[in-house]
């Protein structure tokens, strides 16, 4: 993600999101809850009860951390926005709010941003302080810490130096004039700066519980967060446990007592754990349904459609052959008959998209090739051959995380490919963590991965290519005129000539086919009809604050 839009895109930033959040019936949130207070105000006529208040759900596989810092998927996302709290927090529109700022102004440059916080407690009783949050960023932009998203704090003055090492961490634009006042100097005006604000690489750490134990984020004993829940047991690859934290600032709000978060991989299990009532929901963003049932769901009025800022992909690896060669790479795009896929398997409306933006963002709306160019793919598939001196590909590999979704649209590939271009491919599936390192380390040919948006504007997407050693880049592609392209986007202020960038940027993109779009996702869910106010923005965040169990 990277930087700069005018008050003239931010607007249409603003009525893109607003019109995702109407085809979702409110935002996301749970059928009939009404809106949500903001930030610190409560909602009295909320029935109570005696009894504990419970939220029972699934997070699909194990959170690769409980750490803001290294955060990087929606699992370990989901437990740290249920733990933490940052500056902002995004409402059921994705539009930021106030939260543990009390107070921001801004400078009539757009530069400079100073926050006032409220009086708040970690989960522990240490008071949150401005240094803690100039801790953490300094944290994350530590080259030792590899934090996969550094790059998202390079909004902000030198980080993006710091994190290469090319600067001092004191020369950080960030620094904390007393305990409740933290100033913000940024590299260039950025009008989303609130949204970001509210991203999890923002958000603060202790920095007495970091600097005492490293490992402090790994177990519930020794895990200290500052948001509406605390973690009170971690059972790795079997169940997680959060509580109310009664040292929340706004605990008031907060209606659950706890959540049980089971960690089964399979969604068949999970499908039949929530029809049993072990489940109080079953589906993403937290965990899965199997798309054999989603026909049956779909008719009976039970599953909820949601649509989202997120796309779907495959990741080739660059850096060996035969994918190293642009051509044998498109040609496997091209050969794609994606309206098939999310007819046949997916089924729950979502767009077929030759681009690497969602729909939400798209530059192109006819996208950059034809969906299922059987035609075309022989032929770039001839001509790489040719290139590469050889007769017909190797077996090539498609990884997966273990989910019957993702098993099920790789089969299709396969077959695809195998009818199509005479290719042979074998299937191989992960556990998320596993696979997830793997797409990092270059352990793979042809890997899918999902890409979510942390704020509604194309450098979200397109930033993450701009290097090869990028924290997300996972392909090892780099092309130079891109990079220009995506630097110059980001200080652009001008939105025609920025939306220009982007183009040419994404033409480029298309033209060597690192990645291999699929289509613009959309998020599936049931749900007990007694849960209310559990927060799915169009970004596909999910926030538990304001959850409850209407008894």
């Amino acid at each position: 993600m990277k930087k700069r839009i005018s008050a003239l895109v931010a607007g249409m930033v603003l009525v893109l999101t607003t019109a995702l959040a109407g085809c979702s019936g409110g935002g996301g949130q749970s059928s009939g809850t009404q809106q949500h207070p903001s930030a610190g105000q409560t909602n009295e006529s909320t029935p109570t009860s005696a009894s504990p208040s419970v939220f029972r759900a699934n997070l699909h596989s194990e959170p690769s951390t409980a750490d803001p810092g290294l955060a990087k998927d929606t699992t370990s996302g989901t437990v740290v926005r249920a733990t933490f709290d940052g500056l902002t927090r995004l409402d059921q529109n994705a539009k930021p709010m106030n939260s543990m700022a009390k107070e921001v102004k801004t400078s009539e440059d757009g530069l400079t941003y100073t926050f006032t916080l409220r009086d708040a407690k970690w989960s522990n009783g240490d008071p949150v302080k401005a240094s803690d949050f100039v801790f953490a960023w300094k944290r994350a932009l530590d080259p030792k810490l590899a934090s996969e998203y550094a790059y998202q704090l390079y909004y902000i003055k030198n980080a993006q130096r710091i994190n290469a090492g090319q600067a001092s961490p004191d020369e950080l634009g960030a620094k904390a004039l007393d305990d409740k006042t933290l100033q913000v100097t940024l590299e260039n005006p950025t009008p989303f700066f609130l949204e970001l604000t509210a991203f999890y690489t923002y958000y603060p750490v202790n920095q007495k519980v970091v600097e005492a134990d490293p490992n402090w984020a790994l177990e519930a004993a020794t895990h200290v967060g500052n948001g509406p829940f605390k973690m009170t047991a971690w059972e790795h690859k079997s169940k997680l446990v959060l509580e109310k934290n009664e040292n929340y600032w706004d605990r008031e709000a907060v209606r659950l007592d706890r959540i049980e978060f089971a960690m089964i991989e399979d969604d068949n299990t999970e499908l039949a754990m929530f029809e049993k009532g072990e489940l109080d929901w079953a589906g993403q963003p937290l965990g899965g349904l199997p798309t054999d049932a989603i026909p049956a769901l779909k008719a009976s009025g039970k599953l909820v459609i949601h649509p989202q800022a997120s796309m779907y992909w495959y990741k080739l690896n660059t850096t060996k052959p035969p994918l190293n060669n642009a051509k044998i790479r498109k040609a496997l795009a091209y050969a794609v008959n994606r309206q098939d896929i999310v007819d046949n398997v997916t089924q729950v409306g979502q767009v077929p998209t030759m681009g690497i933006l969602p729909q939400t963002m798209v530059l192109k709306p006819e996208g950059y090739f034809k969906d299922n160019d059987v035609e075309g793919a022989k032929r770039l598939l001839a001509e790489g051959l040719q290139e590469l001196g050889l007769s017909k590909l190797p077996v090539l590999t498609l990884s997966s995380n273990t989910a019957d979704r993702h098993k099920k649209i790789a089969e299709a590939l396969q077959d695809q490919w195998k009818k199509g271009l005479g290719i042979e491919v074998r299937l191989q599936n992960k556990e998320f963590k596993v696979h997830q390192q793997d797409l990092h380390e270059l352990n793979f040919e042809i890997g899918r991965i999902g890409w979510s948006a942390d704020f509604n504007d194309p450098i979200n997407y397109m930033e993450m290519y701009r290097d090869r050693d990028g924290g997300n880049n996972d392909t090892g592609w780099e092309n130079a005129r891109y990079k220009e392209l995506i630097n110059k986007a980001a200080a652009e202020l001008d939105p025609e000539k920025r939306k220009r960038m982007f183009a040419e940027a994404e033409q480029i993109m298309m033209d060597e086919m690192p990645v291999i779009p699929m289509f613009t996702d959309v998020d599936v869910w049931v749900q007990n009809d007694k849960v209310k106010g559990v927060q799915v923005d169009p970004l596909g965040f999910i926030d538990l604050k304001w959850a409850e169990i209407v008894k």
